[in-house]
């Protein structure tokens, strides 16, 4: 494919991620690429990913299932079902391009992140819940049986919402209240998460603000043993560990600005 043939492949579709698929071409995608880099260091450079499987819902375009390839991951499943058959987003297509250009050997698996289970769909060192959580009306079945599946560690980053209050909390935004969005259910605050996937059999819970939007948005690394070999030694630095109270105490005052 030529680059004025690639060009137009990739104006044929809409875009969320932006991916450089050749030097000086990439998706226009609403999410930058500087936010994308951002966040996948964030999320994935505390994380030693080499030679571990790795489970992404809610792929969308790939720009995560391509990163964790690129850091090393032997095996990248890529899933997705709401945005990849959509007829206003052409996920499915999106991403097979992407690959096809970008020659990463990640897999597709087309299936509702309601539907994901450990008998069907097996287990994954590494699983990928990115800006996921807060579309799920009902957040935690599907929750317990990703735990299920996750050997190592599960990665979430989510819309936030009532990080002032010092106990667990869920805002629930009936219709499309927030963003105008009627897919957008749920904003969790900091301490919910960290007690919800305590409760739900995680070992060690660690969550940090988001690297450009502060506590708008969160990242959580919820692992599955107390010392998960998977964390690189010092790559959780400015993280929270909310199962100690002056963690507790540090996030509170962050979040009040002092």
């Amino acid at each position: 494919m030529t680059d004025p043939e690639l060009r137009a492949a990739i104006a044929a579709f809409p875009w969320f991620h932006t991916i450089e698929l050749r030097p000086g071409i990439a998706t226009p995608g609403a999410k930058s690429a500087a936010v994308i880099a951002a966040e996948a260091e964030a999320l994935l450079g505390p994380l030693d990913l080499s030679g571990r499987s790795v489970l992404d819902i809610g792929a969308w375009n790939g720009a995560f299932s391509f990163e964790a390839k690129r850091r090393g991951a032997a095996r990248v499943v890529a899933s997705d079902s709401y945005t990849w058959r959509h007829p206003d987003y052409r996920g499915r297509e999106t991403i097979e391009l992407a690959r096809r250009e970008l020659g990463l050997a990640i897999e597709l698996l087309d299936e509702d992140v309601m539907r994901l289970n450990r008998k069907e769909h097996g287990a994954h060192d590494v699983i990928l819940l990115l800006g996921v959580f807060y579309h799920l009306i009902n957040p935690i079945a599907p929750l317990m049986r990703i735990r299920a599946m996750a050997s190592e560690v599960l990665v979430i980053e989510t819309h936030l919402d009532a990080a002032e209050l010092d106990r667990p909390a869920m805002i629930f935004y009936p219709g499309a209240t927030l963003a105008n969005d009627p897919t957008n259910w749920w904003g969790p605050n900091p301490l919910l998460l960290h007690e919800l996937l305590r409760e739900i059999g995680f070992a060690r819970v660690l969550y940090r603000d988001h690297p450009l939007y502060g506590r708008r948005r969160g990242m959580v690394h919820a692992f599955r043993t107390e010392a998960p070999a998977i964390a690189r030694p010092g790559g959780h630095q400015g993280w929270y560990d909310l199962a100690r109270p002056e963690e507790r105490a540090r996030l509170a005052a962050a979040a009040k600005g002092t």
